[in-house]
């Protein structure tokens, strides 16, 4: 059996619990790879690709080979400095391997082509023809007709619609780009406005999943506001930082009016988020576009839960919460903390006020503890705290 490495994972449950995710990936598994095998083909030429956000991205397209279980027929050349770096030109003979045993790239050259001359770098978008611009310090070059470039445009609508966004279902990629060849999007906005008799006239579209589209995108009028807001597609606004502006403001509105300083205070916001922030709700195109989903009924502010036991007793204190518990599962006791004002804090800092302790409370947090003097509260001393006067 072909295989790429090994997997170690933590061998218990309640630690794999202690030791969380990030927003990616477990803490408690690391992979191991082999060594990438390698082997050689041609540049036949190199054709450039535009992104959601303008980026352009050069591909190389290969002599087919056979690599690592599949046949390699393109592999992506990142940007105009890796280009200059490889000194790859066209005919060459080069060296490819699979980073992390996923992705083709090319590493190397293994023996000059014909070409007399470096690749001379486009200058222009392939798609729209608009001028490309490179913004200093940055590695990409940019197309910015942002609103007039067809991949531009389909492609914030696919990550609209995707699962960890809005989660249309009936609606992929390929519907996506037929909706708008057909003229029947221009932006997110336009998917409320899309009928069955529509949608039914487009290629391998049928009555029943031409229904189940159309109510896929009503049904998106659920998604609570962190996902709406990572959907949106604001450049450096992923999921992370979506759900920490969402939290934050609470509403579409007084994000729209925060400045770059107050956003600079939201935990782990910085001035190139900030700023990007800034730059998408000042542009009118923009603003006209949540106009129109607000009058459609997406969810543009955090819906509370209500909660009869909910106080502020907890405002400005941080907690952090270790180990296995009798009286609550370790979600609860993170919600108990939240509801009652307190933030729920990953690992312990001299910020930290509390750490409540269970069972099998990891060593390392308990060690970091002591180190810092930030005392250690049981769960039912937890409950005591909340319920003093």
């Amino acid at each position: 059996y072909e295989t790429d490495g090994v997997v170690i994972k933590v061998n218990d449950l309640h630690q794999q619990e202690e030791l969380g995710f990030t927003a990616k990936a477990p803490r408690w598994a690391i992979a191991y790879k082999f060594k990438a095998e390698q082997v050689t083909t041609t540049l036949n030429s190199i054709t450039y690709q535009v992104g959601r956000t303008g980026a352009i991205t050069p591909v190389a397209n290969l002599e087919p080979v056979q690599l690592a279980g599949t046949i390699v027929k393109r592999a992506s050349l990142h940007n105009a400095d890796q280009i200059e770096k490889l000194d790859v030109r066209l005919g060459d003979h080069v060296f490819v391997e699979k980073g992390g045993e996923i992705i083709p790239k090319i590493i190397g050259v293994a023996q000059r082509g014909p070409a007399l001359h470096p690749v001379a770098y486009i200058t222009h978008c392939p798609e729209c023809q608009t001028e490309l611009i490179r913004k200093e310090g940055e590695a990409q070059h940019y197309c910015p007709n942002y609103y007039g470039c067809p991949p531009q445009i389909i492609g914030r609508i696919e990550h609209y619609i995707s699962r960890k966004a809005m989660d249309i279902e009936g609606l992929g990629g390929e519907t996506v780009a037929l909706l708008y060849t057909h003229g029947l999007v221009q932006d997110y906005a336009d998917l409320y406005e899309l009928t069955v008799d529509q949608v039914i006239q487009l290629d391998r579209m049928a009555q029943k999943s031409s229904e189940n589209l159309v109510n896929g995108i009503e049904k998106s009028k659920e998604i609570p506001f962190e996902r709406v807001l990572f959907a949106l597609g604001i450049r450096y606004v992923g999921e992370t930082v979506a759900k920490k502006l969402a939290r934050h403001y609470k509403s579409i509105e007084a994000l729209q009016n925060a400045s770059v300083l107050d956003l600079m205070l939201v935990d782990e916001i910085g001035e190139r988020i900030a700023q990007s922030v800034i730059e998408f709700f000042d542009n009118a195109n923009n603003q006209r576009i949540l106009q129109r989903l607000k009058e459609y009924g997406v969810q543009f502010a955090v819906v509370e839960q209500f909660n009869p036991n909910a106080t502020q007793k907890l405002v400005g204190k941080t907690f952090v919460v270790s180990g296995v518990f009798e009286k609550f599962n370790r979600d609860e006791l993170k919600q108990s903390i939240e509801d009652n004002g307190g933030k729920v804090g990953s690992s312990i800092s001299a910020k930290t006020d509390y750490v409540i302790a269970g069972a099998n409370m990891g060593p390392a947090k308990l060690e970091k503890s002591k180190q810092l003097g930030v005392p250690i509260i049981s769960e039912d001393e937890y409950l005591t705290l909340l319920h003093e006067n």
